[in-house]
């Protein structure tokens, strides 16, 4: 059993929390983007609030545990690995309560390089636990505005976790997919089901777009966030999302073994014993 000093320990020393890689400069950025409703940083979002970049330096600060001080602007920034601890809890009874009721479940990510392990341990545990998870829109192109322009992709499915890959890319070099903020996958997977009379998700598992998008159109969602991400923290506390677990969401994928162990043994789920 991973006991919460180990896995708070392992966070500081992957620099999944404490200072991270993400800087003070570039979450700033975030908040100013997301001020002006800017649709890269919304994530699919449409916020019902009022949230200038002081409200959203004061959310951070408290779900994340990032300087409330607008005078620091610059530096890496800083996650409380309690606070990530104790959003992973509450992460972990979601899948919990999921799993009891046999929900189906929808797992995505736009950061397929650095999670997409960690969400496929996860829904191989819920489909052992009875689950159904849900494949919906696989090959379905989306044209997506990137920084190259609008660009079309591919929905295709790696161990049950949707991601993008761009058609036509070699298969080495898109083997984990492309990296996404954008919530068009989540909407086109999510309409596919609606269209063709199969079972909806009661829950969405992810991160970037795929939480916002779903938590937007009302479908319970619980993901992963860094301090860049203020879309998926006003979700949260706007009720559209369930839970979102505060870390850097770019380091070394095999750093994210220990937190989906904690998380399957927290919800009651197996655990593969391969995982470090």
């Amino acid at each position: 059993m991973l006991s919460e000093g180990a896995l708070r320990a392992h966070l500081l020393a992957a620099r999944l929390a404490g200072p991270v890689a993400t800087t003070r400069e570039e979450s700033l950025r975030s908040y100013r983007l997301f001020a002006a409703r800017d649709p890269r940083v919304l994530l699919g979002l449409d916020p019902q609030g009022r949230w200038d970049v002081g409200a959203l330096l004061g959310l951070m600060a408290d779900r994340c545990g990032v300087s409330a001080d607008p005078a620091q602007v610059s530096g890496p920034d800083v996650i409380d690995p309690e606070r990530t601890v104790a959003a992973l809890g509450v992460f972990a009874e979601r899948l919990r309560e999921a799993a009891g009721a046999r929900s189906p479940v929808l797992f995505g990510t736009g950061h397929p390089h650095r999670l997409l392990g960690f969400y496929a341990g996860l829904a191989g545990a819920m489909s052992a636990a009875g689950c159904v998870v849900l494949t919906p829109a696989q090959g379905v192109h989306v044209d997506m505005t990137t920084r190259f322009g609008v660009r079309t992709h591919r929905i295709d499915y790696v161990r049950g976790v949707a991601l993008v890959r761009e058609p036509g890319a070699r298969a080495a070099a898109s083997a984990t997919g492309a990296h996404t903020h954008s919530p068009l996958p989540v909407r086109v997977a999510l309409g596919a089901l609606a269209e063709s009379g199969g079972p909806l998700p009661e829950l969405v598992v992810g991160d970037h777009g795929w939480v916002c998008g779903a938590g937007q159109l009302g479908v319970e969602a619980i993901g992963l966030a860094d301090t860049d991400d203020p879309a998926l923290f006003v979700g949260e506390a706007e009720g559209r999302v369930a839970a979102v677990v505060p870390l850097d969401d770019a380091v070394f994928s095999a750093a994210y073994g220990p937190l989906a162990r904690f998380v399957l043994q927290r919800a009651g789920l197996p655990v593969r014993q391969e995982w470090p």
